[in-house]
């Protein structure tokens, strides 16, 4: 007997009803987990919030935008039982015209207002919001080329030109089941018999993808194996269980692209199309990376070809910040240097094709390192992975600027000025509160600038993680992250490449190795590795190393800050980024560590000379303003000594001979017991009980 007979029948109506109470009064397990019985034969997916976005996905979207009370069209999606006007047009029982009367009253009588239903059911049917998702169809294809049968079990309804609503490529499966053309619906038994019987297999050899409770329930009553889904690719990965063979290309680093980051893919596809000849035809799949807080960078796959696309983020930015141009002039610029870069293809600079300028480069398959304690090696690959980031830097540093044509890439001589300028600047704009260590850097960096610069290619970021490492070598095959990149002083790239032997391992925007037992682990300290940095390039020993350090501390908490205050507006691209203020606090507190060693270097340099003298000056500041240069100046008025002031120098052999023991006994105090344990302190700033004293100190006032 045909289904169809039964259309017009409430028998069926009432067996289906009475089976779906049975399973709601003793309910049987949601999912059937995969325990080695017999083979899959077919997989059976749900079309609304499956494949394509749910109804009520869709309906939240309208009804805030035409600003209907919330929950308005899902409740009268479900009220009224078997007849209510939601199941009769899925059914096939009204036309369009009768459903959007019945039910635009009903959404009325619920709000004591006119509601356009017709506006929603344009925009649930409209091409660009019923579109099927890339991830499901890329499992699709995958499914199909295993040998595996696949169908479409749909509730859905005809539309007003007579077709009925199936925004799919029909050529993906073997079966189509659409309620409207049955006459049947589910939960109802009935049409998930009709579907396997129409597939040629059993219920255990199948299994069924759904986003409702009721539905799902019903297809594991007959035995038919269940995924739920509520998000698809989490779906995916609980069928990748089933099945035993990847549905997803994986790609390390990326999730699905986030609503606020989507680009127009029917005009990025057509770009390619130009881009790579006409005859690349082929589904377009994006995905996007989860690393950066600036520059948003999307995983592309377009037929046969694997790209990488950057693109400037959203909403507005700091001055200079986020120059995908500047990108892909210095990759270009490198391609034939010897340094590794990614393959740049092609730069577009009009907005109206995704909404700003991009550009696109290859692929790079290999392997990242976020942890550079490296976990899992042996020493030996650990130091060998260090030696070769370190001998990449060198070769960056080697560049022949006139020759590879990058002799205007930066503004030369005097970069510290330039950067630490334009650093406060930046800070300025995206102050959120007052820092007191970024005060003290803001005045004591512009005092203690280099005297001699040697101009190169800078990369601005260089660290382990913005590498891509050969997957069986220690061989960096490429360099990422171009974004910051310049002509300046080297050191500061070595500088930066050696701030995570200075933070935590929990540090989110960069892990960090202040925990590690180097020497065990095979990994260079700070200073070995730049002893090794200046013995590849033949150079002296630098001095002034910890000014670098503090500068390097400085610059990542000015980038902390401007992720935070991003954070505030919702333009940030990481999930951590609000986390951001506090270590923005954290890394000016390193970086002024480090100015105050470079000061004790500079006094042990001082000739020990029986000063004329004891002149110094203090003062209090009680009101401070933003001077021109981005320092806070005071705008009380005092009286300066004529000569010297604000420097009190004192040489230790001048003092008698008391005070010389007690110089001393200070001096053993410090090596001794704060020198070993200076880390301490930092660790405690940050923890949950920062606030608390910490019990070092108490320890240290009875020594």
């Amino acid at each position: 007997m045909g289904i169809r007979n039964f259309r017009s029948s409430n028998f069926r109506r009432i067996w289906g009803s009475i089976l779906v109470n049975l399973t709601q009064r003793f309910p049987v397990a949601l999912r059937w987990k995969h325990s080695g019985g017999g083979p899959y034969k077919a997989v059976i997916f749900d079309m609304g919030g499956v494949l394509v976005p749910s109804p009520l996905v869709v309906a939240a979207e309208w009804e805030a935008q035409n600003h209907i009370p919330s929950g308005t069209i899902g409740k009268a999606l479900i009220t009224g039982g078997e007849n209510r006007p939601w199941m009769k047009y899925m059914r096939g029982e009204m036309t369009a015209a009768a459903f959007l009367q019945e039910f635009g009253r009903q959404c009325s009588e619920m709000t004591d207002s006119a509601v356009p239903v017709d506006s929603f059911l344009s925009l649930l049917t409209n091409e660009k919001t019923a579109k099927q998702f890339s991830v499901m169809t890329e499992a699709i294809r995958r499914i199909r080329a295993k040998g595996f049968k696949t169908a479409v079990l749909s509730n859905n309804f005809y539309l007003p030109s007579g077709d009925s609503f199936l925004p799919l490529d029909r050529k993906q499966f073997d079966v189509i089941v659409e309620s409207c053309r049955e006459g049947i619906c589910k939960p109802d038994p009935l049409i998930y018999k009709l579907c396997l019987e129409r597939l040629g297999v059993e219920p255990a050899e199948s299994i069924f993808l759904d986003d409702l409770g009721q539905n799902i329930k019903a297809a594991a009553q007959l035995g038919i194996h269940t995924v739920k889904v509520g998000d698809p690719e989490t779906a995916l990965k609980e069928l990748e269980t089933y099945l035993g063979f990847p549905l997803q290309e994986n790609i390390p680093n990326t999730c699905s692209v986030k609503k606020a980051m989507e680009i127009p893919r029917d005009s990025l596809a057509q770009y390619l199309k130009n881009l790579l000849g006409s005859q690349t035809t082929g589904p377009l799949e994006l995905r996007q990376f989860s690393q950066g807080q600036s520059n948003l960078t999307y995983y592309v796959r377009f037929a046969d070809r694997r790209l990488v696309l950057r693109k400037k983020p959203p909403g507005k930015r700091l001055p200079s910040a986020h120059t995908v141009v500047r990108e892909y002039r210095i990759m270009k610029a490198l391609a034939d240097t010897g340094v590794p870069v990614p393959k740049v293809l092609a730069l577009c600079e009009d907005s109206s094709v995704i909404g700003s300028p991009f550009y696109l480069m290859e692929y790079c398959s290999g392997q990242i390192y976020k942890d550079p304690s490296l976990p899992g090696m042996e020493p030996s690959q650990r130091q060998a992975i260090y030696a070769a980031m370190n001998k990449v830097l060198c070769k960056l540093h080697s560049i022949d600027i006139k020759a590879a044509g990058l002799e205007d890439y930066g503004k030369p001589g005097d970069y510290f000025q330039h950067q630490v300028q334009t650093r406060i600047k930046q800070y300025r704009a995206t102050e959120t509160h007052t820092i007191p260590s970024m005060e003290r850097l803001i005045e004591w960096l512009p005092l203690h600038l280099p005297r001699t610069e040697k101009a190169t290619v800078v990369h601005g970021d260089f660290r382990l993680n913005n590498l891509i490492f050969h997957p069986e070598k220690a061989e960096v095959l490429c360099v990422l992250d171009w974004e910051l990149s310049t002509l300046g002083d080297p050191l500061a790239d070595v500088a930066y490449n050696c701030l995570a032997h200075y933070l935590p391992p929990n540090f989110h925007i960069l892990k960090g190795l202040s925990d590690c037992d180097l020497t065990q682990q095979g990994i260079p300290t700070a200073e070995e590795y730049f002893r090794m940095y200046c013995l590849n390039r033949g150079l002296p020993p630098v001095e002034n190393w910890n000014f670098y350090m503090a500068f390097s501390s400085f610059h990542v908490a000015t980038i902390l800050q401007d992720v935070y205050k991003r954070s505030l507006t919702g333009q940030a691209s990481s999930s951590a980024a609000e986390q951001s203020g506090k270590k923005a606090e954290f890394m000016s507190n390193l970086g002024w560590d480090f100015a105050v060693k470079e000061g004790f270097r500079l006094f042990r340099d001082l000739p020990a000379t029986k000063p004329l003298a004891r002149s110094y000056c203090t003062w209090a500041r009680p009101n401070l303003l933003l001077s021109a240069n981005g320092t806070r100046r005071s705008c009380a008025k005092f009286s300066e000594p004529p000569e010297t002031h604000g420097i009190l120098v004192i040489s230790p052999e001048t003092l008698s001979t008391p005070v010389q023991k007690l110089d001393h006994k200070l001096k053993q105090l410090v090596e001794d017991c704060i020198y070993p344990v200076e880390q301490e302190p930092r660790n405690h700033q940050i923890s949950e009980r920062r606030w608390a004293l910490p019990s070092l100190m108490e320890e240290l006032k009875v020594k």
